[in-house]
């Protein structure tokens, strides 16, 4: 009996580990005793490495090797297929899933994107209330990963009658010059269109505010947002705001900027006729903790951003 368990431990390491068989064994991965390959408690990692990119093929020589059909030849072919399994699923890494879930939730906030571009076909909006839009651009494209958080503080610390959540409003309709104060987000390249630059150079110089910031810190939509701006108002440029501005003590008072990783922060402004029209940060002020559905981890996001935030949009109907 037990020669017979060690022949078959023998067939089983070889099959496994044919490299072993030639040099006369390894260090690390081990054969237990019941002759099922197993990984030493301290490289499993590497022993699910090994399994995982030549499971079938094991199987496939274990199956070849296995004893002519019996009930007990078949028994242990079962045994032997349902050890080999059990150990491939038991020891897959954890990131191995958290790859299906990052999947999973990046297409749930796609789908929530797409709902807003959606909505944004015939907003509906209390325009009785000071009324926040979340502006769908270049066609469909738009953002979930900008929190409408601070509009809740700003009716909490202020007098002003305020909707608490975001309307989607398109750029190119004619209802988003219902909207005195928008935001404006999202990641990667993009281009407006004709009848969007009008819209958005109309908006800008007849008195609406944007509030700005790329999900991610991502740079390529930083690139394009540049790009835009310069397209549409060619004699202006985003600058720096000293901490000295109005705009970081209208409701707050907000004496430095940091990011996420602790180091000096700023945000920039878009002044038209001598009017702050837009405040931009490429670091992000999306306050993503509280985006509902945001799968973005918030880059280099500004720590204060809220305040700038709150400040921003009172500011924008002050001045």
């Amino acid at each position: 009996m037990n020669a017979a368990k060690h022949r078959r431990a023998k067939r089983i390491e070889k099959a496994c580990h044919p490299e072993r068989s030639a040099a006369g064994g390894a260090v690390g991965v081990g054969l237990r005793e019941d002759g099922v390959c197993g990984a030493a408690r301290s490289r499993w990692t590497s022993y699910f490495s090994a399994v995982g990119a030549a499971l079938g093929k094991k199987l496939e020589v274990l199956r070849l090797r296995a004893a002519p059909p019996s009930p007990a030849g078949a028994s242990l072919r079962m045994t032997v297929f349902f050890w080999m399994g059990a150990i491939a699923l038991a020891l897959t890494p954890v990131s191995a899933f958290a790859v299906g879930a990052g999947v999973k939730a990046e297409q749930k906030q796609k789908e929530m994107e797409a709902a807003v571009a959606k909505a944004a076909n015939s907003p509906n909006a209390d325009l009785t209330k000071l009324q926040c839009g979340n502006l769908v651009y270049a066609g469909n494209r738009s953002s979930i990963c900008f929190a409408d958080k601070f509009l809740t503080d700003v009716a909490r610390d202020t007098t002003l009658d305020v909707g608490r959540n975001f309307v989607p409003v398109k750029l190119d309709a004619e209802n988003v010059f219902d909207f005195p104060f928008c935001v404006w987000s999202g990641e990667q390249d993009f281009a407006l269109t004709k009848k969007e630059r009008e819209h958005l150079r109309k908006y800008l110089t007849g008195g609406g505010f944007i509030l700005s910031s790329p999900g991610c810190s991502d740079p390529a939509w930083d690139i394009a947002l540049r790009r835009e701006l310069k397209l549409v108002f060619p004699e202006a440029n985003l600058v720096k705001l000293p901490m000295s501005h109005p705009v970081f003590s209208t409701v707050k008072r907000i004496t430095n900027l940091t990011d996420k990783k602790g180091q000096p922060a700023s945000v920039e402004g878009l002044e038209i006729d001598g009017r702050l029209v837009m405040i931009y940060s490429k670091d992000g002020l999306n306050d993503v903790a509280n985006a509902k559905g945001c799968c973005c981890c918030g880059g280099n996001m500004i720590v204060e951003a809220v305040l700038v935030n709150v400040n921003a949009f009172v500011y924008a109907l002050l001045y």
